[in-house]
């Protein structure tokens, strides 16, 4: 089953929970837009490459459609526009006054030279500049995009206005308007999420045996926030292999993250050359991170990583989504059954959006807010959007995914009717 698939699944399940029509399910279910681009880059040897671009509204019944930009070999429609529907349950489910939207170039950006990175960032801007603005569309970072690509894009968009205009993009720089706390906001969300949920479980940070799949931006900020809050993280993996240490692995996650970027691996301070603490350090085979034994398990990668094939291998009491849609609906049925609790993406990994959101209102009113104000507005929202869903869950007793996209679809068709849309 397709990812698109999935997501109209889980959807329909929550919509089984509510009395919504077929006719509004399917108004749900379509995006209001669909933009497909193509565009010229000129390239370091003279040479010129068109490149592919997609930016899919799904939704803006509750305000301006939001969404990340993403930079793939693998981005196509059908991805995109899954992301938009899932952006428009998050954004009503967290509560903040957006839509959803994704958009996404299909290029590996690691062929590119920076210089050819800058100049693909202002070709998809200039691409779609009909489409996006500060009160229509904006665009933030996502999957191999950074403040830098999104500095490139504000200044494409501000020399296309005739004036800089920093309410269009969110995940910027400090320097020239971003929020503070933004790039670690859904790893930092995520940890928020845990401590919530354990303290509804009774859970004891020191006691819990974590496991991390996906050491990139959101693991690394969520390991740093675990670390800190007195976690025992025993497993974290990435593309380049893993460390699992029954123990615990003890180390500031900063350091590994050190060592990845010197060595290129993030098994640096566990093994040099071929030889690893054989007494506690377990080599894990491809494909296998996810059946480590642990108290809460964290997908932080990528989609799709859970399913009918791996559910009834997991060993773990909670599995928290801080990777967009990491779970089959097949999965979720099997994990169900196996009793274990899956905290939904919709909340689980909402920090980073919502931190946006914080960052756009920021650019509007001229205000620059410190860390400790951030973290404690997010931290209103975060614990608000999880005990509605938590409540909702027991109340109806129905699966904590579900019950926040009941949320989310009550929300979006609440504002649809006052709208007359």
């Amino acid at each position: 089953m397709s990812f698109l698939s999935e997501a109209k699944k889980q959807f329909e399940l929550a919509a089984n929970t509510l009395d919504v029509s077929q006719d509004l399910r399917q108004r749900l279910l379509e995006p209001q837009r669909r933009v497909f681009v193509t565009f010229p880059v000129r390239m370091d040897d003279s040479s010129v490459r068109i490149f592919s671009g997609y930016r899919i509204q799904h939704n803006n019944a509750r305000g301006p459609y939001k969404g990340g930009i993403r930079f793939h070999p693998d981005v196509d429609a059908d991805e995109v526009q899954t992301l938009a529907m899932l952006m428009t349950w998050k954004c009503a489910a967290s509560d903040i006054p957006y839509g959803g939207a994704k958009g996404g170039v299909a290029v590996d950006p690691k062929d590119l030279s920076n210089g050819e990175l800058e100049r693909l960032s202002r070709g998809y801007i200039n691409a779609l500049y009909e489409v996006i603005g500060p009160h229509r569309d904006i665009p933030a970072p996502d999957l191999n995009t950074n403040p830098q690509i999104m500095a490139w894009m504000a200044d494409e968009y501000g020399k296309l206005s005739h004036e800089y205009i920093p309410t269009v993009i969110t995940g910027k720089p400090l320097a020239i308007g971003g929020s503070r706390g933004r790039e670690a906001a859904t790893g930092v969300g995520g940890a928020m999420v845990l401590s919530e949920l354990a303290a509804r479980l009774k859970f004891i940070p020191k006691k819990t045996t974590v496991a991390i799949q996906g050491f990139g931006n959101v693991g690394y900020a969520l390991a740093q926030e675990l670390f800190r809050l007195g976690y025992r993280i025993i497993g974290i993996e990435d593309s380049t292999g893993a460390i699992v240490d029954k123990r615990g692995i003890g180390m500031d996650p900063g350091r590994i993250m050190d060592q990845k970027r010197a060595r290129g691996f993030i098994a640096g301070e566990y093994c040099r050359g071929s030889v690893c603490d054989s007494e506690h350090y377990t080599a894990v085979a491809p494909g296998k991170f996810l059946e480590t034994r642990c108290d809460v398990l964290i997908p932080a990668a990528i989609e799709g990583v859970i399913t009918s094939r791996n559910a009834k291998k997991i060993h773990t009491r909670v599995i928290m989504e801080l990777a967009n849609g990491p779970t089959t609906a097949e999965a979720d049925a099997i994990l169900a059954a196996r009793k274990i609790l899956v905290v939904p993406d919709t909340i689980a990994n909402c920090g980073g959006v919502v931190t946006s959101y914080f960052e756009w209102v920021q650019n509007q009113s001229g205000e620059s807010w410190t860390d400790e104000e951030v973290e404690k507005r997010l931290y209103r929202y975060m614990h608000a959007a999880f005990s509605a869903m938590f409540v909702r869950a027991k109340e109806k007793r129905i699966s904590l995914r579900t019950a926040a996209l009941s949320i989310a679809i009550e929300r979006v068709l609440e504002a649809m009717r006052l709208r007359g849309l």
